[in-house]
């Protein structure tokens, strides 16, 4: 709770900032051209390869992880090593399981559903969000609901570096963020509720305790959804491949979850043999 509330009034201290600036830096660059350069950025990317850092609020604490990531757009394919724990998910395979290597007790491999929990334990987002195209989803639908208004939620800022490479800095605010009731459809679970509406499904979960799972909800049920992904979004953006290469992200509770991408390839050839098991440099 402690670290909640330093967060939270780093958070207000930032908040403040943010409206003290233009939604220009200091070349020019406006909120409406970076958006739309990180867009296009986002539709270009064919395979990338990264080193990501991650921190996530996790039952009022933030959890660290770090993760080496390949991954092919379409067909999707993706390789991701863990301390050790390798995991592979290749679209149109193995039933639409991943094929995990623990690396530890059992000492098999197991093939595991994306979204079940063992997959899903002590962490916000799935496999399947792993790359730009969760966020750019989530960007899209601000971007169209800003509509005119694009400068009350959309702030460029001075521009920063990131792992000493130059960056562009976009600030996302919504102060009228609240959580407020929704009534779950026939069929529904946190997670399509949670795509539907451009939300985090952890957030959700994390907000409504009686719920002890993403599936643990009924047709009729009213629960309680956010009306923004975030209270606040900073991203600092790679000057020569436009993406977001830094993404903070702030709730009413204050910071949420921090993303921070490494040693960024975009576009790099990966070998189709590094999307089997038996790839030489894999143990599963």
């Amino acid at each position: 709770m402690k670290l909640i509330l330093r967060y939270s009034k780093v958070y207000l201290a930032i908040f403040v900032v943010i409206f003290s600036l233009t939604s220009f830096n200091e070349k020019g660059l406006n909120n409406r051209e970076l958006i739309d350069k990180i867009f296009a950025a986002v539709d270009n990317v064919k395979t990338v390869r990264y080193n990501l850092q991650c921190n996530e609020r996790i039952k009022g604490k933030m959890q660290h992880t770090e993760s080496k990531v390949k991954l092919q757009i379409s067909p999707r394919k993706l390789y991701l090593y863990i301390k050790g724990i390798e995991v592979l998910w290749v679209q149109g395979q193995n039933n639409g399981n991943a094929l995990v290597n623990p690396n530890s007790f059992p000492y098999i491999n197991l093939n595991l559903d994306p979204y079940g929990s063992l997959m899903r334990a002590d962490q916000h987002h799935t496999i399947h969000e792993m790359g730009y195209q969760y966020l750019y989803d989530i960007l899209k639908d601000g971007y169209k609901k800003a509509g005119d208004n694009l400068n009350k939620y959309f702030t460029v800022m001075p521009d920063e570096k990131h792992n000493g490479r130059d960056c562009y800095k976009l600030a996302i605010t919504f102060p009228d963020f609240a959580w407020i009731p929704y009534t779950v459809k026939k069929g529904e679970n946190l997670t399509t509720i949670a795509r539907k509406l451009r939300v985090s499904e952890y957030m959700v979960l994390e907000n409504n305790p009686k719920l002890s799972g993403y599936t643990d909800v009924k047709e009729g049920q009213v629960i309680k959804v956010p009306n923004a992904y975030a209270k606040m979004t900073l991203l600092l953006v790679d000057k020569e491949h436009m993406l977001p290469v830094n993404n903070k992200v702030f709730d009413d509770k204050g910071l949420f979850e921090t993303y921070e991408y490494f040693d960024l390839k975009v576009n790099p050839p990966i070998a189709p043999e590094e999307f089997t098991k038996t790839y030489k440099d894999y143990n599963f």
